[in-house]
């Protein structure tokens, strides 16, 4: 029985307590899939309807049905006090075995006390037409299936973090011995879900755990056990005396599993008691993917992107166009269905859901830089929760069924084991969903091929011979994405200086060279968009978007379309470290409301404002020559002012003072907070190498900080002139010279300030 189906039966039922409880209760058995009490228990010896019991206070009662280890529960009639029926069984616990909850109900509203030794009661109502939702579906469940779930201060958030901390562990180890990441990966992924699909009943009772314990330490006889457990579940078929289903999908087509030691084995008999049914997708990808992939072990055990946070983008761009489609049709059905409505009034309506519905199952999303998936497994689970506002609104009238699912989701992701786990993130998340929210046991095969997800760089390809070609990307009606935040200086140091040549030669004229590596997604999604192979973008971005050569791709969405959303500062958690960082959404103009900050606006400026748009003023021409960029130094020309000092008093052969080449310096840190008192090295403008070599202690500092990155710089100035800085900015020093001071205020900061400095 599907959740729609049980709340159309239960929602005019008028039934005393005696004539409808049984029936009620049967129902409910069948809602969450659980035996009744005959079936399972036809002695009654400890699951059955009318407990007898004897009341603490003397005399005897009965609880109408009695699950040992579970609950005691009581029924009155509609509308009735469950309070009275709840000091009922109180005065039954004792003779009912103390059973963790006890449950009263009246057919509209199920009332469930905890009462777990050694901690304070809770209580939780769950109503009729509530339990459409899923959360108040889950709590149902598990008073049926695990009421462990239900004891007090257990948080989902906790569980995760405590499963992925596990899983770590067992990743180290195997990885500790050389086993390559990939197939350590693989292999986890499998464990992980096997985890997961035993906890919500997609597998046999506790299959994957009797295989651990049955194996005991002998490592032989569990990995040709677990891999006869995954070929099982790559075809679906028998798997000693149990029926396994099959659920394809690729995940398990490759049968290998990992030889591992008696310690690893142990480790792994350790997690089976966890509950994976439990675990938060959006959570445990970011925190498996930081497990298995090396280039992340340095965040483990840091923060991570919260559901609420993934919200706040994905809700305004995804959902708020969908929820305002569905108010209108939700309006016209509700005008057709009061009353006395005709037969044709009655196919009208369900010919607006039925198209709805449809709509629904048919939006496309795409994360560009989709990760573990976290973005994507959040508005897959938004997309089922309106699909099932949809079914349950139409229930007393018509019977649809679910089909929104992953299939409508894209993913494009650089690394192997990300691409990987943002599968299995949207597919756990998905069944997740299936499950809690009472709608049955999916179809074969369970899981399906991803084959919309991609393992690619989305911003370049970099073929033989530095030929540059620009990767295209699926054609969908909405883009949520958190790309990749970095500098242009910090990006040759990470993928190379080819790779970051090609970026310039791909998108020169689109993409300014000194931007941020996020504006190429920005630029490429507004794309998509002017050519109508996307209708709506959400993105996160760096701060430094609002301004400089990162700003300049706002102006271009600005002109081709326009920005209907932006959160100018927002805390954010990058790489498990707390940033700030700006959100966008835009389309091609057709929303005309805009938010920005919360408030809604007449306009959002490319600098993310509302007020004076400043990024549309002009040079005056009497300001040339007064403002100049500062030089940029290309190397670690700055010391601390200790060294400074230090050098400052040491003499030369040729008798010149190191401070001809030294001097305070302040970078835009220095100036926003607390001056470092850093110096720099820095020889004038023409220094041949042979005079930089007099002032011998900052040349041989030079020589052995800065030579042996800047002698592999792709342009031939930087490596041959390595003891000077990059960009000296000769005309700046020259308009210096003669003043005593000159102020200074850096570019990007998040609010303009100025500092006297002295040249």
């Amino acid at each position: 029985m599907t959740v729609t189906e049980f709340i159309a039966k239960w929602r005019h039922v008028g039934l005393t307590e005696r004539a409808s409880s049984q029936t009620h209760f049967n129902d409910l058995c069948r809602l969450v899939d659980h035996p009744d009490p005959v079936s399972a228990d036809p002695q009654g010896t400890w699951f059955t309807f009318e407990r007898g019991a004897a009341r603490a206070t003397g005399g005897d009662g009965w609880a109408d049905v009695w699950k040992r280890g579970f609950f005691g529960w009581e029924y009155k009639g509609r509308h009735r006090d469950l309070n009275a029926a709840y000091a009922q069984l109180l005065l039954y616990q004792g003779a009912l075995e103390n059973p963790p909850l006890l449950v009263t109900c009246d057919t509209d509203r199920i009332v469930i006390h905890t009462h777990f030794p050694n901690t304070p009661g809770e209580t939780r109502e769950l109503t009729l037409d509530g339990l459409a939702d899923a959360e108040q579906f889950s709590i149902l469940h598990a008073v049926f299936h695990e009421p462990e779930r239900l004891r007090p201060s257990k948080t989902i958030q906790a569980i995760t973090e405590e499963t992925a901390g596990k899983i770590t562990d067992i990743a180290q180890a195997l990885r500790s011995r050389g086993i390559e990441a990939t197939r350590v990966a693989r292999f986890l992924d499998r464990v992980v879900f096997c985890l997961f699909a035993e906890d919500v009943g997609l597998l046999p009772e506790r299959i994957f755990t009797r295989v651990i314990e049955n194996a005991g330490r002998d490592q032989a006889r569990f990995r040709a056990t677990v891999g006869g457990l995954f070929a099982a579940m790559a075809t679906g078929g028998d798997f000693g005396a149990d029926r396994i289903a099959h659920f394809d999908g690729d995940v398990f087509k490759d049968a290998e599993a990992l030889e591992v030691t008696s310690d690893e084995l142990a480790m792994l008999a350790g997690i089976t008691s966890l509950d994976w049914s439990a675990i938060d997708p959006s959570i445990f990808g970011t925190l498996f993917e930081r497990a298995l992939d090396p280039d992340k072990r340095s965040q483990l055990g840091a923060h991570y992107t919260s559901r609420e946070d993934i919200e706040t983008i994905v809700e305004p761009v995804v959902m708020g166009p969908l929820r305002r489609e569905w108010a209108a049709v939700r309006d016209q059905a509700t005008a057709l269905l009061e009353g006395k409505a005709t037969k044709r009034m009655n196919r009208k309506a369900a010919s607006l859901i039925r198209d709805f519905l449809g709509r629904l199952q048919s939006v496309t999303v795409l994360d560009p830089a989709c990760g573990s998936g976290n973005f994507l497994y959040v508005t897959l689970q938004k997309l089922k929760d309106i699909e099932k506002e949809v079914i349950v609104f139409a229930a007393p009238h018509f019977g649809f069924l679910p089909g929104v699912g992953p299939w409508q989701l894209y993913g494009i992701e650089l690394s192997k084991y990300a691409f990987e786990l943002a599968q299995m993130t949207v597919w756990i998340g998905y069944l997740q969903w299936v499950k809690r929210n009472g709608f049955g046991q999916p179809q074969e095969p369970i899981l399906r091929p991803m084959t919309t997800f991609e393992c690619k760089d989305a911003v370049l390809d970099l073929q033989p011979d530095s030929v540059v070609q620009e990767p295209e990307w699926p054609a969908t009606e909405f883009i949520v994405s958190n790309p990749p935040f970095l500098g242009v200086r910090k990006l040759r140091d990470s993928v190379g200086d080819e790779y970051v040549e090609g970026l310039f030669t791909l998108w020169d004229g689109r993409v300014r060279a000194e931007a941020d590596y996020c504006c190429y997604w920005f630029e490429k999604a507004r794309a998509q968009v002017e050519v109508g192979r996307s209708k709506r973008v959400g993105l996160l971005a760096t701060q430094g978007i609002r301004a400089g050569a990162s700003r300049d791709v706002l102006r271009r969405i600005k002109e081709s379309g326009d920005i209907f959303l932006a959160v100018s500062d927002r805390d954010w958690i990058l790489d498990g470290a707390n940033v700030h960082v700006s959100m966008v959404g835009f389309d091609n103009g057709e929303q005309t409301t805009r938010v920005l900050d919360g408030q809604q606006v007449s306009v959002i400026n490319a600098d993310l404002t509302a007020a004076l748009d400043l990024t549309a003023a002009q040079r005056l021409p009497r300001a040339r020559g007064v403002s100049f960029m500062a030089d940029t130094k290309g190397g670690a020309f700055d010391i601390d002012r200790e060294t400074a000092l230090t050098w400052l008093h040491a003499p030369n052969p040729h008798g010149r003072p190191n401070s001809d080449v030294l001097r305070p310096w302040a970078n835009g840190k220095d100036i926003t907070r607390r001056g470092r008192l850093m110096w720099i090295i820095d020889y004038s403008p023409g220094t041949s190498k042979s005079d930089a070599a007099r002032y011998e202690a900052p040349f041989e500092y030079v020589q052995r900080e800065v030579y042996p990155r800047r002698r592999e710089n792709r342009r031939a100035a930087y490596a041959e002139r390595w003891w000077m800085h990059v960009e000296a900015r000769p005309e700046m020093r020259r308009a210096l010279a003669p003043l005593r001071r000159y102020l200074a205020t850096p570019e990007v900061a998040k609010h303009r300030l100025f500092v006297w400095l002295t040249p």
